[in-house]
């Protein structure tokens, strides 16, 4: 696998021409959207990349990063760096890996960046030990980190980031933060993690629909924190985002969207993802292995009922339609599943983790003999504590279940507002 995945990044390297931007150029004329003039919003990574990377001159830089750390002009920063004459001394690649080659759960391990020739140095699980370990291997003094988040807690990148923070912390190097926007708005929704169940999928205590930018995020972790594992991270700096406003969704932003990992195709797999990625602790399939992950859920044995009922339900924001599928790969794969597809109306009203767990309520109940959980309790990880499953299997109804969250979720609503950096 690692031969194939070199040989692909190799060819792609090979195949792909050189694209002669420089930072004179860039400053001159700030980067445009292909072929729908400039974007609405400046990310932090285009603010820097117009100012030539000046203040990384002199540094020796570490890049956190995958390939929605793209400037405007669709250049990967990494490749921008490098052409304008920085040249990182380490690019670290987090779940799905730098490049975005791998499937959930993998990454590409470690190589040298065929196309730049810099080191890459796989950090997907690891700890701050182990982090901390690569940082000071490499001599890491500013470590950059540029991903593109969705929005949700049970999504990694932001652990690989606060991973990163500790290590910085721990070598004393400085960390910056080109920010991006929140894909699905800023507002938070959902119930907290319970530290009992941190895990790869949810470090720390946060609500599952965080409602913050990864820049919002760090501020958060740096202060909140890092300080209770007697870590503190003496230089921050977020490059924020330029015309963002909490109420906006991607659409509004004018930026081309790139998929953040393989099942994350479009910014309507986004809006939907903080709830139906639940599924993914059940044994009904998410949608992996479709055109259309966790946009279309199901399993064999389910039929037209469930999109009767949830339809009965008048959501807001939703619409579902009676689908029949076979995933190509994940659960049920070569199998005909039965399900919904759903289709978001209205995103600015529409709220991913009520509607998913109206969906789960209902199927348990139409479905007692195909409906279950993965053996492992992977939910209860994905949920933040056990109180989802056991509320759900005890018969309660969506109300109760998304009633049992509301104090923690104005807590945490509370808590992060002095880190918010955007109205």
């Amino acid at each position: 696998m690692t031969v194939n995945r070199r040989r692909f990044l190799s060819a792609s390297a090979l195949a792909g021409s050189l694209l002669a931007t420089t930072a004179t150029a860039a400053a001159a004329a700030p980067p445009e959207t292909a072929g729908r003039g400039r974007p609405r919003v400046t990310t932090g990574a285009d603010r820097w990349a117009a100012d030539g990377w000046r203040r990384l001159r002199g540094r020796r830089v570490g890049v956190l990063s995958n390939p929605t750390g793209v400037l405007a002009d669709q250049v990967h920063v990494v490749d921008s760096l490098v052409e304008t004459g920085i040249r990182p001394v380490a690019v670290f690649g987090p779940e799905h890996g730098f490049r975005g080659s791998a499937q959930a759960g993998g990454s590409e391990g470690d190589y040298e960046d065929p196309r730049t020739g810099v080191p890459v140095y796989d950090v997907y699980g690891v700890d701050t030990d182990k982090f901390a370990e690569l940082l000071r291997k490499a001599d890491v003094d500013t470590m950059v980190f540029d991903i593109a988040d969705v929005g949700a807690r049970f999504y990694t990148y932001i652990w690989s980031m606060y991973r990163a923070m500790a290590a910085s912390a721990r070598v004393g190097a400085s960390f910056v933060v080109l920010d991006r926007p929140n894909p699905i708005g800023g507002k938070a929704y959902g119930p907290m993690l319970d530290p009992a169940y941190s895990s790869g999928v949810g470090l720390k205590p946060i609500v599952q629909q965080h409602g913050m930018t990864v820049g919002e995020l760090a501020k958060f972790f740096a202060a909140e924190l890092l300080p209770e594992e007697g870590v503190r991270l003496d230089e921050l700096e977020v490059v924020t985002v330029r015309g963002w406003r909490r109420r906006h969704l991607f659409a509004d932003t004018g930026l081309l969207w790139t998929p953040p990992s393989p099942n994350m195709p479009t910014p309507e797999t986004a809006v939907v993802y903080p709830g139906t990625g639940l599924f993914e602790g059940t044994v009904f399939s998410e949608g992996r292995g479709t055109t259309r992950p966790f946009e279309i859920v199901g399993a064999p044995g389910v039929d037209w009922r469930w999109r009767e009922e949830m339809t009965a339900h008048d959501l807001p924001g939703v619409v579902f339609r009676e689908c029949y599928f076979v995933p190509t790969f994940g659960k049920f794969t070569g199998e005909t599943c039965g399900g919904l597809q759903i289709t978001v109306t209205d995103p600015h009203s529409f709220d991913a983790i009520r509607t998913a767990v109206d969906l789960i309520v209902t199927a348990k109940r139409l479905y007692p003999d195909v409906f279950g959980w993965r053996e492992d309790n992977f939910i209860d990880k994905l949920t933040g504590s056990d109180r989802f499953r056991t509320m759900v299997d005890a018969g309660a109804t969506t109300d109760e279940i998304v009633g049992s969250w509301r104090a923690e979720l104005h807590e945490f609503t509370r808590r992060r507002q002095p880190y918010l950096l955007y109205r």
